[in-house]
């Protein structure tokens, strides 16, 4: 065999081994990717309805410390159950729901307003309905809470945020549930506080 033979498979050899060491991790990647998407969304029926991308994006927050959660916010008819964080960041509507900054704290009277991503926990919003319970729990004491109205608006309209003489709870997420890019509206869930029940003893 000549040199230049030799030289020119040895080329090949070495392309052949790099070109292994490139697509095996990549396809093992992508297969365990999608494995633990599958895993995720088989865990519970609201986490089905979630964008793959979203999916990802709230596993990599679970290495990262949050403050304790402010409550937790469950919808039971539509299996919604998350820690409401404070704030609006990317990290933390991954992680969570968040408190919008400037709205009544929970526990507090007035307008509280929590925003969370359409593509991830609060997509199940999508079917609310008049009547819905929602929960707010908060250390050892739940608030619950009534639909009574279900509106899109356009981001403009902050309205849905001011401060209300009752106690209210405002759940903001972007709107149309699967529009492609970022959505052009909100969808917007407000309840109104129900009377705290009692039980008496015997």
């Amino acid at each position: 065999m000549t040199l230049s033979r030799k030289i020119g498979v040895s080329l090949i050899a070495t392309g052949a081994i790099l070109l292994g060491m490139y697509i095996v991790p990549t396809v093992y990647g992508s297969a365990m990717s999608h494995l633990a998407v599958a895993r995720f969304r088989s865990s519970s029926k609201p986490n089905s309805l979630w964008d793959s991308a979203r999916i990802h994006a709230y596993q990599r927050t679970l290495d990262v410390n949050f403050p304790a959660p402010e409550a937790v916010l469950r919808v039971p008819r539509l299996g919604i159950e998350v820690p409401v964080l404070e704030g609006t960041s990317d990290l933390t509507l991954n992680r969570g729901v968040g408190h919008i900054p400037g709205t009544a704290r929970p526990g507090e009277p007035g307008n509280l307003a929590i925003t969370g991503h359409r593509d991830g926990f609060f997509r199940p919003l999508k079917d609310a309905s008049i009547g819905d319970v929602i929960e707010v729990q908060r250390q050892s004491q739940t608030d619950r809470y009534v639909v009574r109205k279900i509106k899109v608006v356009f981001p403009s309209d902050t309205s849905v945020l001011n401060p209300t003489t009752d106690s209210t709870l405002t759940l903001v997420t972007c709107y149309p549930f699967y529009y492609v890019g970022a959505a052009p509206q909100r969808y917007i869930i407000q309840a109104s506080l129900l009377p705290a029940t009692t039980s008496s003893g015997d």
